[in-house]
């Protein structure tokens, strides 16, 4: 499974620990957006390449991730979309099984919903691709209609699910501490929240909609 890591420029609290993640060298690339490129670096990662406008950093800063990265994209200020979506734009560009999303839940908030906004629409254009926002404590991921495996994860006990926009229909969760069965979820619903899993796998299915999964630890 070929993996493509992008850590942008949040708070770096933010960056989820690579050491968690089964990650093997030959199939994961790692591209820095903005700031995260001296994130990467700061943690011993050498970025495959890396993109952004830059301005989060200082001169000298960016003089130094230059010195450690040969493929540099350097972006005009003023653009239509964030380093992050240009990022992620990047990463489809090596044909990966997943693209992980970090350092981007903390910090501002318009860009953390821009992320939330653009990893969906990525998910529905891709659906062969599997995205996701991490941090150290919870894992996002939008899943479209049909049927989906979740395998347990101890370090992440608890998932919730949501409709992201329209409403997701027909939703049925076999294999849970909570199970249901051809329920909706609308907006502004909170009942799905802090479920558990009771089995090494369990299934959610619904024919309708777009669902937001968020896996969490304590």
């Amino acid at each position: 499974m070929r993996r493509v890591i992008v850590c942008s420029g949040g708070p770096v609290e933010e960056v989820v620990a690579f050491e968690q993640l089964p990650l093997l060298e030959e199939e994961t690339v790692f591209i820095g957006a903005d700031r995260g490129a001296l994130h990467l670096l700061e943690r011993g990662i050498t970025p495959n390449e890396i993109i952004g406008d830059f301005d989060s950093l200082t001169a000298e800063e960016l003089k130094f991730v230059k010195q450690w990265v040969s493929e540099v994209t350097i972006l005009q200020v003023e653009k239509d979309d964030t380093d992050t979506h240009l990022a992620v734009q990047k990463a489809l560009t090596y044909e990966p099984d997943e693209i992980i999303l970090t350092g981007v839940t903390g910090g501002r908030l318009d860009h953390y919903e821009a992320s939330l906004h653009d990893i969906c629409r990525f998910q529905i254009e891709h659906p062969n691709i599997l995205f996701s926002i991490q941090n150290n404590q919870n894992i996002i991921r939008f899943l479209l209609p049909g049927s989906h495996e979740i395998e347990q994860d101890d370090h992440y006990k608890y998932i919730s699910f949501f409709s992201f926009g329209e409403k997701v229909e027909k939703i049925s969760l076999n294999g849970f501490l909570y199970n249901v069965t051809d329920e909706n979820i609308t907006a502004g619903t909170a009942k799905f929240t802090s479920n558990e899993l009771k089995g090494r796998t369990s299934t959610i299915s619904f024919i309708a909609g777009i669902c937001l999964m968020i896996r969490s630890s304590d």
